[in-house]
C-alpha cells in the first residue's frame, strides 16, 4: 500500500495541477497555513479525531496500531491539504482548512481593541470575508460602541480598493451591518461567474467571445437584513465592442453588450435613424455602435444606437409601459466657478418661455411621434430647472425634455403607458 504522501503528489502531479504555478499569493497562503499548524490548533484538531475514532469499541490488540496509523494519516492529510493553495482553471483553490477552521486565515493588526472580539465575533468575521468578499482582509482597527451596543471592526483602509466594514453585535457577536469592497482583476474572480459569461453574452445577442477585463464587487447588509447582499460587476470587451455583466448573489440580474447589426431589427434601426434626422436636421450622421442592457433587477431591457457626434437614441421596455429617448450628449453648458454664477444659469433657465419651447418642440414631437404637443399640458419643477414635463393627462403619457439657456433641446424623451 502506498504512504499518503506518495499518493498526494501523485495527484498534485496530475492535469490541471501540473501546469498551475506558484505564485507569491499562494506561498503566503501556506505559510498561514504551516503557522496555524505550529500553533497547536492543528495537533487540536487531530486528536479530536483520533479520540472519536479510539471511543468505537475495538478489540484491545488492535487499538494501539489503528491509532498510531490514525494519527499519522491525520497529520498527512492537515499538512497536504494546509499546502494545497493552487490554481484550477486560473482559479485559486483555498485549501479546505479554512473552511474547517476560518479564522485561521484572519489577519489581525497589533490595536488594543483586538481584545474586544470574542471568538463567535472573529467566526463571523471571517465568515463573512471569505464568503461574501472572496478574501480575507487585514483587520486594521476594532473599536467598541457602547452607546449602539456594536463592535466596530474595520480591515484594510478606507480609500483602499478593498475594504470592510462590520459591525457586532456586542452581546450576541452576530452581525448587524455590513459594507465591504473589492477590486480585482479578472482572473480573480471565482470560475462560478465566469464560466456564465459567454452564455449570457449570447443570450442577449452579444459576442460571447468579449474578455473579462476587470471585476469589482460590494457587500451590504443593513439593520434587520438576516445577511449580505452581494454585488459582482464584471468589465468585458475586446478591439471591437464592450460589455458588462452583474450577479445578486450568484444569479446574472443585468447583461450588457454590443450587438452585430445581424441581430438588430431594422425597422427599430431605421427608427432611430429617422429620429436621429428629425432630432438634428441631419440625415448623414453615422451608426457607430448598437448596444444592449437587459436589466432583470429593474425589469428593463434597453437598446442603445449611439450615432458620431454623441447623439444616440434610446428604447426601453420596462414592465408598464415603453420609453423613447433621443439624446445630443454633447455639453453646450459653460463651466462656472462659483455658486452665484451657477444660480444665475438656472434663473435663465426658468425665465425661457412656454411658447418659445412650444415653437422648438412641436415639428419634431410630430415628426417623431405622430402626435400633437398642443394637447399636451406643460409641467415646469423649479427644483429642476432646464427640465420640463408635458403631459396627457387623458392616457399619462409624458414628455420630459431637457434644454438649454437658450431653447437649444438637448434630450425628449417619452413614456409611454402600455
Amino acid at each position: 500500500m502506498k504512504h499518503k504522501d506518495d499518493e498526494w503528489e501523485k495527484v498534485v502531479r496530475q492535469e490541471p495541477f501540473a501546469a498551475s504555478p506558484f505564485t507569491e499569493e499562494h506561498k503566503q497562503n501556506v505559510l498561514r497555513q504551516v503557522a496555524w499548524l505550529k500553533s497547536g490548533s492543528a495537533q487540536e484538531m487531530s486528536n479530536a479525531g483520533v479520540k472519536s475514532v479510539e471511543s468505537k469499541k475495538l478489540p484491545n490488540p488492535h487499538r494501539r496500531r489503528f491509532r498510531s496509523r490514525r494519527a499519522v494519516m491525520a497529520y498527512t492529510t492537515i499538512a497536504a491539504v494546509a499546502a494545497a493553495v493552487i490554481l484550477w482553471n486560473e482559479q485559486i483553490v483555498e485549501p479546505v482548512i479554512e473552511t474547517v477552521y476560518p479564522t485561521a486565515a484572519l489577519q489581525y493588526t497589533d490595536d488594543a481593541g483586538m481584545s474586544l472580539l470574542t471568538d463567535k465575533m472573529k467566526k463571523n468575521v471571517a465568515v463573512t470575508m471569505r464568503d461574501y468578499l472572496g478574501k480575507q482582509l487585514r483587520i486594521t482597527k476594532v473599536q467598541d460602541l457602547p452607546v449602539s451596543g456594536r463592535v466596530y471592526v474595520e480591515a484594510g483602509k478606507e480609500g483602499d480598493e478593498e475594504y470592510a466594514l462590520i459591525w457586532l453585535d456586542a452581546a450576541t457577536g452576530n452581525q448587524r451591518e455590513v459594507q465591504m469592497r473589492r477590486e480585482m482583476a479578472a482572473n480573480e474572480l471565482e470560475h462560478r461567474y465566469l464560466r456564465q459569461v459567454p452564455s449570457l453574452l449570447q443570450n442577449i445577442g452579444g459576442d460571447p467571445a468579449l474578455k473579462p477585463v476587470s471585476a469589482k464587487r460590494y457587500v451590504g447588509m443593513k439593520q434587520g437584513e438576516l445577511e449580505p447582499k452581494s454585488y459582482t460587476t464584471l468589465m468585458l470587451e475586446n478591439e471591437k465592442s464592450y460589455g458588462e455583466i452583474i450577479w445578486l448573489q450568484d444569479e446574472a440580474i443585468s447583461v450588457s453588450g454590443d450587438l452585430d447589426l445581424k441581430q438588430v431589427s431594422q425597422t427599430a434601426l431605421a427608427y432611430a435613424e429617422d429620429s436621429i434626422e428629425a432630432f438634428t436636421g441631419n440625415a448623414d450622421l453615422d451608426l457607430i455602435s448598437t448596444h444592449r442592457t437587459k436589466d432583470d433587477e429593474n425589469g428593463r431591457d434597453i437598446i442603445t444606437f449611439s450615432f458620431e457626434n454623441n447623439y444616440y437614441v434610446q428604447t426601453s421596455e420596462v414592465t408598464l409601459g415603453i420609453n423613447y429617448a433621443v439624446i445630443d450628449a454633447n455639453s453646450y453648458q459653460k463651466d462656472y466657478t462659483t455658486w452665484e454664477e451657477v444660480e444665475a444659469y438656472h434663473e435663465k433657465l426658468l425665465q425661457v418661455k412656454e411658447s418659445t419651447l412650444r415653437e422648438k418642440l412641436e415639428p419634431v414631437i410630430k415628426k417623431l411621434f405622430k402626435v400633437d404637443l398642443q394637447i399636451y399640458k406643460l409641467h415646469r419643477n423649479t427644483e429642476t430647472p432646464g427640465i420640463v414635463t408635458f403631459e396627457l393627462e387623458s392616457t399619462g403619457d409624458v414628455f420630459q425634455v431637457r434644454y438649454n439657456e437658450d431653447a437649444r433641446i438637448t434630450m425628449i424623451t417619452l413614456d409611454a403607458n402600455l
